[in-house]
């Protein structure tokens, strides 16, 4: 991994990109969703600060765990301008996050332990099928393979 000199305060997206391990598509991504910021040279290219390098961090460690970006994009703003995401940042996010995660994690196993009932038809009315009709929230409503409710005709 290159190492950067310390009197250098500003990254090229090449360097950011070779420090932090993600794609130049993805930190070009992550510009365009708020995420991270740069600025523009006279010749129109991009340069990151060094925090940024906290901040990729950052939001790759969260997107592992499962954490939508809109999420990630709410925690960043929280801090202030050209701060870093320190330990005590991670702390008190990620335990925010935990029943989010619980939650999900809840759900995933839940279709694990029943992947095999599924016949894969996309039938909402079969009583058992917990992948497309949880408790056969639709059997009572609707029947055969549709996942929208119909439209009503107009009237004429």
């Amino acid at each position: 991994m290159p190492k950067i000199p310390e009197k250098i305060h500003e990254l090229t997206v090449g360097q950011l990109s070779a420090r932090s391990g993600a794609a130049v598509s993805a930190l070009h991504f992550y510009e365009s969703k708020g995420l991270i910021k740069s600025r523009r040279t006279s010749g129109n290219q991009r340069r990151y600060s060094r925090d940024t390098l906290r901040r990729v961090a950052f939001i790759r460690a969260a997107q592992r765990v499962g954490i939508p970006l809109a999420t990630i994009r709410e925690a960043l703003a929280e801090l202030p301008e050209e701060r870093t995401p320190t330990r005590d940042d991670w702390a008190r996010l990620s335990q925010a996050w935990r029943s989010e995660l619980d939650e999900r994690i809840t759900q995933l196993n839940r279709l694990r332990d029943h992947l095999t009932d599924c016949i894969g038809c996309g039938c909402l009315s079969l009583d058992t099928c917990v992948l497309s009709n949880p408790d056969d929230a639709f059997g009572d409503r609707l029947t055969g393979s549709r996942l929208l409710p119909e439209r009503k005709q107009p009237t004429r």
